[in-house]
């Protein structure tokens, strides 16, 4: 029975029941004997994670690529899987236990507390796969992955010892991202970059040799900071080596207040001599810059932080080297244990009373957070895991030099490149419990053992030591180590886990069954296109191509598609602060899964942000009852799938012209999905359904189809069947739910039985064109709009018809206007049809084609009334554009608008500037023809 109403509420749930209950997403299903692969890999989501917008995006245009090549006979696969997100899981579960009043995680210990992550894991976590069911996404769930699983977690262990093996994965002490919340490392990605309104401290440095007077400028050198309390830690000062304030500094040494230690002024460019005073201080172990600094010159390493970012001096070596105890013993006892804000406030104030304070000045600056924890991150000096990314980068960075890795759009090459050409160690050591334990041992010797298990480091280290071995806690190694027990040597197991990017970097292979050699990696390997954001090319995109090519001596994949950012529909970047987000969940309840993933694909332009507006999602809703609508008027009208149909031997112009125009909208939707030009696709496979076909083509037939039962008659039916077919297959790929249940509908319809469900028909071939009843029927179409056009901007009342006098007419546009007259008046409101030399006086012209299309206005409008509104609506026009372009010619306001106000803007002045124009027309409509 064919519903009244589109219900995709109704609709979409028992769609996904039938594509389960066929398996209709596993790999290989539908395709072809020997059939060509195609394979993606879905970027893993946090296992803790919700549907967002930006997944809702990467996920339609993946499920539109893979539907599509389905359909073309392909063997595909879409490898699904989540992500154990390491430090987004340890902190759900631990608010969690603090909920509901329980142990913390220290209390219960690293194996319980795991346990109750996992046990997590299998009540609450994933949650977001069913959104990507629920959103339509054609995986096959059959073999669903997680970054901790069995196999998974054993290309990890497998990856890891070999590098280590092959020297490419160390353990050195270099600064990193340090959250002193969680108490880890982090990377790049988990660093928010936020503008604070702070001050900028000049503090003045006494020269060495010289006698301190705050009066004397010679006696100092005046440095400018943020942070004032890292300067417990500096270990230099920077100038530039051409500024000529500072030259006969160059080699010198300052003291360092308040510590008194002896600190070099060294020459270096990374000073700026227009910025501040042009001095800087130099804090090596504080601050990334302050580091490759202090490598050039080699400055000491002086942390002054503890984990919590507190200050720690006593018994700090490093700080106490070189310095008299006695002489700093009061700042240590000031300062020790002092969390790093209240230090800095101690510290200015200590400045300020001792003369070293220069002045203060209020400072707007961005200061780097931990996107999860919330608090500044500190550069932190400590003992890592590091990846020799270097080394790895050369085979990555030539597969795309060959194009045998292609990014689209290409411009994201360079980006690549930038990267990758100054790609720095990659730290890969986390300070969790939740994640893959590195696979390291550490003996009392400093020794480090790294193997896969157990039983391969008690080998191993039985040979270096020469004796038994056992294994324990690190606190009870640590304490066996101090007793100097005799006996078994103790080792201990490293406690730190990987970074979540280094399990994910192994993904493209390691979800296809390696180390082992399964007939998946060999079928499916290299995978044929990856769909991602920008952001994440260099920490998942560079490294999944430095890993395959490591590993596997390939490229990961064919072509790395880069897809834009979603913002809310004025072009802002969606937060929570600015309560701007969009939920794609919502939508969905509201209007559907089809519509919001037609309308993500509509607007996915290369290079483009993706602008969503609740309005647009509800526009291609109504799209979807358009078609509803059309399908079910079809229905009505007998319109049969007739299995003998062959639209090549149509005889009807209405039928020859819309096969050829279906034929066309295959050959537009086909090439745009093959060069990821969704919107293009999008754009054309509506274009035909709504306008051609759902508008167009059934108005034309209407007559026809509620007329007597002729030849013409079963023809158009047959044709109409045929069409909607073809739409379906074209629209399956990004209307999914929709169509599938139409194909299920049209042939219950029609008595027949479908040979497959929709998602594994075939795409359409190429068919029928015809360009002579083509080029017929267009006119006609033109011809309509053009004078549809014509009366609105006129003002012509919807209840009067006008004459139509076509100028120039041939003698094939005269026989098409005799053919057609009756359709013209009824769908133009036309009184009359008519061919002539000249152009009747006060009529409104515009050309189609070869020919004038003249209506006149005499009788129908008010032509001085009319002139008058329009020229109204054109002054107001032009001064609206004269404020837009102030505006845009104004430096203060182009200064202190946001990106999104001035594309607004500019947006608003196109707009207008169209309109403009066609009351221009409008105008030169109404004056007497010459």
């Amino acid at each position: 029975m064919f519903d009244k109403t589109y219900d995709a509420a109704a609709i979409e749930p028992r769609i996904r029941n039938v594509w389960e209950e066929a398996e209709a997403f596993r790999a290989g299903a539908g395709a072809e004997r020997d059939a060509e692969s195609f394979s993606i890999v879905i970027p893993p989501p946090n296992v803790t994670g919700s549907l967002h917008m930006g997944h809702a995006l990467n996920n339609t245009l993946q499920d539109v690529l893979v539907r599509f090549e389905r359909m073309r006979g392909k063997d595909v696969l879409w490898q699904p899987g989540t992500d154990h997100a390491g430090i987004a899981t340890q902190m759900v579960v631990e608010r969690q236990l603090a909920a509901e009043g329980g142990p913390t995680r220290r209390e219960m210990g690293r194996e319980a507390f795991l346990e109750r992550v996992w046990q997590w894991k299998a009540e609450s976590g994933g949650a977001i796969k069913g959104q990507l069911d629920r959103l339509g996404a054609s995986c096959d769930w059959s073999r669903d992955r997680f970054t901790m699983d069995e196999g998974l977690s054993e290309a990890v262990l497998t990856v890891f010892v070999r590098l280590h093996k092959q020297g490419l994965i160390y353990r050195d002490k270099r600064l990193v991202n340090w959250d002193p919340k969680f108490l880890t490392a982090i990377s790049d990605l988990e660093v928010e970059s936020k503008e604070v309104a702070g001050e900028l401290v000049h503090f003045r440095y006494p020269l060495a040799g010289k006698t301190f007077n705050p009066e004397d400028p010679s006696t100092y050198i005046v440095v400018a900071t943020t942070r004032p309390e890292t300067m417990l830690g500096d270990t230099g000062v920077a100038v530039h080596p051409d500024d000529e304030r500072y030259q006969a500094l160059i080699g010198t040494d300052a003291i360092l207040p308040l510590v008194g230690r002896r600190i070099e002024i060294v020459g270096d460019t990374y000073s700026d001599p227009e910025k501040g005073t042009g001095a800087v201080k130099i804090t090596p172990a504080h601050d990334f810059n302050d580091f490759e600094v202090g490598k050039r010159h080699k400055l000491e390493l002086i942390n002054i932080f503890d984990e919590q970012a507190s200050v720690t001096l006593r018994d700090n070596a490093a700080f106490l080297e070189g310095l008299d105890a006695t002489a700093v013993a009061d700042l240590v006892d000031a300062l020790d244990g002092l969390d790093r804000f209240e230090a800095r406030k101690w510290i200015v104030a200590r400045m300020e009373e001792l003369g070293y304070l220069e002045t203060i000045e209020k400072h707007v600056h961005q200061v780097p957070f931990g996107d999860r924890s919330g608090v500044p991150i500190e550069p932190f000096l400590t003992d890592q895991w590091y990846v020799n990314a270097k080394r790895l980068a050369g085979p990555a960075m030539d597969a795309v030099r060959e194009k045998r890795t292609q990014f689209v759009p290409a411009n994201w090459e360079k980006t690549y490149f930038d990267w990758m050409e100054n790609i720095q160690p990659w730290c890969v050591s986390r300070q969790l419990w939740w994640g893959h334990q590195i696979p390291a041992w550490y003996g009392p010797d400093g020794k480090i053992f790294v193997e896969r298990a157990e039983a391969d480091v008690r080998r191993a280290a039985e040979i270096h030591y020469g004796a038994s071995v056992t294994f324990a806690e690190r606190a009870e190694a640590l304490a066996a180590w101090e007793r100097e027990d005799d006996g078994s040597i103790v080792l201990y197991r490293d406690e730190d886990v990987l970074d979540t990017w280094f399990s994910s970097a192994l993904w493209p292979f390691s979800t296809l069954g390696w180390p082992e050699r399964t007939p998946e990696l060999r079928r499916y390997y290299p995978t044929s296109v990856l769909s991602t954001g920008f952001d994440i090319i260099f920490f998942w995109v560079a490294r999944m191509m430095m890993m395959g090519m490591h590993f596997l001596n390939r490229e990961p994949f064919e072509t790395v598609y880069i897809h834009a950012l979603v913002r809310d529909e004025k072009g802002a970047k969606m937060s929570k602060s600015k309560g701007n987000v969009v939920d794609p969940l919502e939508l969905m309840d509201e209007f559907g899964a089809d519509a919001l993933r037609f309308t993500l694909a509509a607007m996915a332009a290369q290079g483009r942000d993706v602008k969503i507006a609740k309005a647009r999602v509800q526009g291609y809703r109504n799209f979807a009852t358009k078609l509803w609508n059309a399908t079910r008027f079809a229905d009505m009208n007998a319109c049969r799938i007739d299995p003998n149909f062959d639209p090549n031997q149509a005889e009807t112009t209405l039928s020859r012209w819309i096969l050829t125009e279906a034929n066309r909208a295959q050959q537009q939707v086909t090439a745009g999905i093959e060069a990821f030009r969704f919107n293009d696709s999008a754009a054309a496979i509506y274009r035909f359904t709504w306008n051609t076909f759902c508008d167009w083509y059934v108005e034309l037939v209407k007559p026809i189809l509620m007329g007597p039962d002729t030849d013409e008659k079963r023809e158009i039916q047959a044709t109409t069947a045929y069409v909607i077919d073809v739409i379906l297959k074209l629209l399956h790929p990004f209307m999914p739910f929709l169509t599938e249940e139409l194909w299920e509908i049209t042939a219950e319809q029609s008595g027949i039985k479908r040979d497959t469900l929709l998602v594994h028909a075939r795409w359409p071939q190429a068919g029928l064109e015809d360009e002579t009843s083509a080029a017929e029927i267009n006119f006609i179409l033109e011809l309509v709009a053009s004078v549809r056009s014509v009366r609105a901007e006129s003002n012509v009342p919807a209840s009067l018809e006008a004459d139509i006098v076509v100028v120039g007419a041939s003698r094939h546009h005269e026989a098409w206007l005799t053919r057609h007259e009756a359709a013209i008046r009824r769908l133009a409101r036309a009184a009359s049809v008519s061919v002539s030399d000249v152009a009747p006086p006060h009529s409104a012209q515009s050309v189609v084609g070869d020919v004038v299309v003249c209506l006149p206005l005499a009788g129908l409008v008010d032509i001085d009334a009319e002139r008058e509104r329009l020229a109204k609506e054109l002054s107001r026009l032009e001064k609206d554009i004269a404020k837009i372009d102030g505006r845009l010619s104004n430096e203060k306001f182009l200064e202190k608008a946001d990106v999104e106000t001035v594309e607004e803007q500019r947006e608003k002045r196109q707009e207008a500037e169209t309109r403009l124009v066609r009351l221009r027309a409008a105008i030169e409509r109404l004056d007497p023809a010459v």
